[in-house]
């Protein structure tokens, strides 16, 4: 669990499309070269620390002649951003896909000393 020291919280969101290959007959359509995926995403504003951070499939466009195989995460989140990391494998073939984020952490505060 992360426990904040103080009133400043900030909640930060967005929707981001990930890729849409099959306008480009891309690996992640035809099944193809490497199935994974990475994207970089800044915040807004830096959190004083790395905040937790959420990513969840928001829309995908998958065929209907394999099975539905996907690995989706946050990785190297930092107080500035973070990284959304996308894998499939087999026969699957994804034309496209949107992710939805959410990352809660703690603010600067005007009275923080920052003592190094």
């Amino acid at each position: 669990m992360k426990r904040f020291r103080n009133h400043m919280i900030g909640v930060e969101q967005g929707d981001f499309v990930l890729f849409s290959d099959f306008e480009t007959d891309g690996a992640m359509w035809t099944g193809e070269g490497e199935r994974r995926t990475r994207a970089h995403l800044d915040f807004t504003e830096s959190f004083r620390q790395p905040p937790a951070v959420q990513v969840a499939p928001s829309m995908w466009d998958i065929s209907n002649e394999a099975f539905a195989r996907l690995d989706l995460k946050a990785e190297d989140i930092t107080k500035d951003g973070f990284v959304i990391a996308f894998t499939t494998w087999g026969d699957t073939k994804i034309a496209r896909i949107r992710v939805n984020w959410m990352a809660i952490g703690e603010l600067s505060y005007a009275d923080d000393w920052d003592i190094d």
